[in-house]
């Protein structure tokens, strides 16, 4: 369901940018561009996975609701929140 696959598929695409930017300094030193291109990927990483999420918020239609399936419950199907903060 979308509850699930949206947030998987952003965690997914963000991790290891920092084991990147320390195996490339490792191994091809501080001064290379291997190293500037994995410092300059991460700056733009942030610009790229907010329009990620716009992207997921609009094609979030394409998914199906199944609020009882979902690992975290979808807000528009609770009448209230009181009983997940209690």
């Amino acid at each position: 369901p979308y509850e699930d696959a949206a947030p998987a598929t952003l965690i997914g695409a963000s991790n290891h940018f920092e084991v990147a930017i320390a195996t490339a300094v490792v191994l091809f030193g501080l001064d290379s561009g291997a190293a500037l291109a994995t410092v300059v990927g991460v700056l733009i990483e942030v610009p790229v996975m907010l329009m990620l999420v716009e992207v997921c918020k609009r094609t979030a239609f394409a998914f199906p609701r199944q609020p009882e399936k979902a690992s975290l419950p979808d807000p528009r199907c609770l009448k209230s929140y009181d009983h997940l903060v209690n």
